[in-house]
């Protein structure tokens, strides 16, 4: 649960590694917010014929400031989850191709990291003193 707000806490660290776990669990967090938005949104008569009521207007502009919060993290997020596979976080631009730049990333954010550090820092799985018998002792 607490890799979930990992990227929160990571504000804008852009530089390390990024296990798939904290990714996901992002991605999540980010799905789950957008439900409780349009269950709100619902709620308070925002897909009204007449157009939104003024409680929509201000679950539209709390949520809105809320998302925006969130961009930098959900970036730098991305990115550490393409170092993790040792790629560099230019490969987002792909994303701009339609239809195959989000199928590739997608691939990309799939794939396990690689074992060991890499040129983008230690392996986030690894245990901290890199003795797996010492763990389990």
């Amino acid at each position: 649960m607490s890799l979930m707000f990992e990227p929160l806490r990571k504000y804008a660290q852009f530089s390390g590694r990024a296990r798939r776990s904290e990714y996901w669990l992002f991605f999540l967090l980010m799905v789950i917010a957008e439900i409780v938005y349009f269950a709100l949104l619902g709620a308070v008569g925002g897909f009204s014929p007449n157009g939104p009521s003024g409680a929509a207007m201000a679950v539209m502009g709390i949520f809105s400031l809320a998302f925006l919060g969130v961009i930098i993290p959900g970036l730098a997020v991305s990115f550490r989850r393409l170092h993790d596979t040792d790629r560099s976080a230019w490969w987002l631009l792909i994303s701009l191709i339609p239809g195959i730049g989000g199928l590739v990333l997608l691939v990309f954010y799939l794939l396990p990291g690689t074992n060991g550090p890499n040129k983008f820092g230690p392996d986030p799985k690894a245990s901290p003193t890199g003795d797996t018998a010492a763990v389990f002792s």
